[in-house]
This record gives structure tokens, C-alpha cells and sequence, in this order.
């Protein structure tokens, strides 16, 4: 596979061997001590190894900052701009999941921007305005979900209510994106199937979602043409490799497929600008509530979420049946295909296979109807409504 390039909205560079121009691009704007920010997790695992080591060798002196794990929370930022402060930082490297790349834009808006994080806080009453310098920044996603490496925006949770606040400025783009597949080889099936389904959830509600962007619809449907075509091979090449059969891998075939779902995520991080839906804001309130991680937490949920728009929406879901080859050209049969690639990539059916149980379900609604997704959602979301979806979804409905 080649390197390409190409700009939407930001510079991408996509390929396997990709992350080799970082150097390059640092240089050309003309820094000089770079800080990689990454997942606790991966701090000793050879995709910040050998990024630490390909700064090192260039002469570029880095430091690795690894506190973030988990849903981000404002206390790892707060320690990420010590770092970068520590270290004399002049740029930022964002690499690992969509926590470490959320992480690393709100180290940078705060590296120079005075007060608290929250006081950011988009459509906050009273909010500060992002008008001070914001470092040169990069993002390597390791996983093919969030499409956080090409957002405007960052979601962090507090630490102690759990509750996630967005800030949100055009300002907070990354000034390029290194998407290299060889990070993603490594991923674990279970992550790779948790993140795949956010990646799926981004692309289907940014699709039915309220409002007239038909340039997000476009890619919207590619997106969702690349994953249904990529996710069961990557989870399943995955689950070789857990049981040892590395040998047996075509490495070109795993390479297509983890780039393909590397795509379709920042096609997903693109298209959800126009809005997302209801599956996100019971999402939200799963993490906040529960502490479910948020792409298991959008695979579990979505089909419910399909199920009660589809008396809307019925003609986009049928679009998405055909895209994806589902056995009937209908609402019913995207449904129907939802529930089979569940199955298939070890996705839970109900809540209730991971933990959430019916005594969470006040605080879960009162977090959800609170939630700012869903108000583009095709069909409004009443209170009664998320209380219906919720117990769908934990299986006592």
C-alpha cells in the first residue's frame, strides 16, 4: 500500500509507514520539543516506542506523557499541561484511542489558555472565548473509532460527577493526521470491535440525522460502505492472532482492512458534524453512569436506537440496508444486520451481559434527556422515551 495525502478537513496522511513524515512535518514548522500524549496502556508498546524513537533520531527531543486512561477527565488534562510545560514543549503529538487524542487538544487549548478547562465548555453561558495561541498539534489514532483525530472538538468528563462537557472550536483541528495501519495491527479483537461499532454509530446518525448537509450524507455512506466491507475481517484477523495463527495472515489483506477501517472512522469524525442522534445520548449516560466504555456502549445500543427512529426515518435505513448487502432492502433488514454484526464481532446483545442493571435506570435517563445529541435525532426523545429504550436495551422490555 502507498502513502497518500489528502486534505479533508485537515492534512492526512494515510498509509502503512505513514508516521515516518512526522519528523518532517514538525520540522517544516519549525518546532523543536515535542510532547506525545498517550494512553497509560500503550506508553511501553512499540507504537510510542518507535514515534519516541523516530523524534529522538531526528533530532527532535520528546517526552512521552501516558496519564490518560479510561473516559478522559479534566485532572489528566490539568496533568498533561504540567508535562508540557515541564518539558519546555513547543508541539504535541496525540497518540493512541480517542481519549488520548481528546486529551491532547484540551492540553492544548490550556497550554496557553488561562482559567479552567470547563470555563470552555461549549454553548456554556459565559463562556471564555479560544482566541489565544493553540500549539502546533498532530494526531496518530491507534484505533479506528472515535474519528476524534480529524474533530473541532474534545469531550471530557469531571472528575467526580463523571458528566462529559464538549469544547468545541474549528481552532482545536490537528494541523495533521498521520493514519498509518501499522498501529492498529496489534489491536485487541474486543477493542477492535468496541471502537468499530463508534465508528458505525458516527456514520449512521450523522446520516439520519435532522438538518440539510448532504456534503456529511456523502461521506456519511462511504464510510458506512468501507466499514461494513472491513469491520468482521480486522475482528477476525484479530482473533487469529489471539490464538496464535499469525503465521497464517496474509498481511497485505490485514493491512487493507485496518485502513479501511481507519478511514471510514475519520469519515465518521467528518460526517457528525451535521449532528449525531439518540444512540449517543444514551451512550453518554452509560459512561457516566456506568463507566461503559462509549463505542461498546453505541454497538450495544444502536440497534434499539434504529428500531425506534426507523417509523421516521424509514427511507435512510433503508438506504444503509442496500449499502450494506442486509437480505431485505428495508428498515427491518438493516436492523436485522446490526443485530448479525453484533454477533459476529462479540458485541453484547443487552446491557444487562455487562453489568447495567434496572436500579441504574433513573439516573441514566435523567443524564440522557440532558444529553445534547439527541435533539438532532430524526424523531424527538421524551423522557418516556429514553425509559423505554434503556430497558430495551438492558432486555426486560
Amino acid at each position: 500500500m502507498a502513502i497518500y495525502q489528502y486534505n479533508f478537513p485537515t492534512k492526512i496522511h494515510f498509509g502503512p509507514g505513514a508516521i515516518a513524515l512526522l519528523p518532517e512535518a514538525l520540522k517544516g514548522a519549525g518546532k523543536k520539543r515535542p510532547l506525545i500524549v498517550t494512553d497509560r496502556g500503550l506508553a511501553s508498546l512499540a507504537p510510542v516506542r518507535d514515534t519516541a524513537a523516530l523524534l529522538n533520531d531526528a533530532g527532535l527531543p520528546v517526552s512521552v506523557f501516558s496519564g490518560v486512561f479510561g473516559n478522559p477527565v479534566k485532572s489528566q488534562v490539568s496533568a498533561g499541561v504540567a508535562a508540557f510545560q515541564a518539558h519546555g514543549a513547543d508541539a504535541i503529538v496525540g497518540l493512541g484511542g480517542g481519549a488520548a487524542i481528546d486529551v491532547a487538544k484540551a492540553i492544548a487549548l490550556m497550554a496557553h489558555h488561562p482559567g479552567d478547562l470547563f470555563d470552555y465548555e461549549d454553548e456554556k453561558p459565559g463562556a471564555l472565548p479560544i482566541d489565544r495561541e493553540i500549539p502546533w498539534w498532530a494526531s496518530v489514532p491507534t484505533t479506528a473509532g472515535t474519528g476524534s483525530e480529524v474533530g473541532r472538538s474534545t469531550v471530557v468528563s469531571d472528575d467526580v460527577s463523571h458528566v462529559k462537557k464538549i469544547i468545541f472550536s474549528p481552532r482545536l483541528l490537528a494541523e495533521r493526521v498521520f493514519a498509518d495501519p501499522k498501529f492498529t495491527l496489534g489491536l485487541p479483537a474486543s477493542v477492535t470491535a468496541a471502537t468499530g461499532m463508534d465508528a458505525l454509530t458516527h456514520l449512521v446518525e450523522s446520516y439520519l440525522a435532522r438538518g440539510f448537509q448532504p456534503l456529511c450524507d456523502g461521506i456519511a455512506l462511504q464510510g458506512v460502505r468501507l466499514l461494513s466491507q472491513s469491520l468482521v475481517r480486522a475482528v477476525d484477523f484479530a482473533k487469529r492472532i489471539e490464538r496464535g495463527e499469525s503465521a497464517l495472515i496474509d498481511d497485505e489483506e490485514h493491512l487493507e482492512a485496518r485502513g479501511m477501517m481507519l478511514n471510514a472512522a475519520l469519515m465518521g469524525g467528518v460526517s457528525f458534524q451535521k449532528g449525531l442522534g439518540v444512540t449517543h445520548s444514551l451512550a453518554h449516560a452509560l459512561s457516566t453512569v456506568c463507566d461503559l466504555h462509549h463505542g461498546l456502549a453505541n454497538g450495544i445500543c444502536i440497534p434499539y436506537a434504529m428500531a425506534f427512529n426507523q417509523s421516521v426515518a424509514g427511507e435512510r435505513l433503508s438506504d444503509l440496508a442496500i449499502l450494506v448487502g442486509a437480505h431485505e432492502e428495508s428498515p427491518a433488514g438493516l436492523l436485522r444486520w446490526l443485530e448479525e454484526l453484533k454477533a459476529a464481532i462479540g458485541i453484547p446483545r443487552t446491557l444487562s451481559e455487562v453489568g447495567v442493571r434496572a436500579e441504574h435506570l433513573g439516573r441514566l435517563v435523567d443524564i440522557a434527556v440532558a444529553d445534547a445529541c439527541h435533539p438532532s435525532n430524526p424523531r424527538p426523545v421524551t423522557r418516556e422515551n429514553f425509559e423505554e429504550l434503556f430497558r430495551a436495551a438492558l432486555g426486560c422490555a
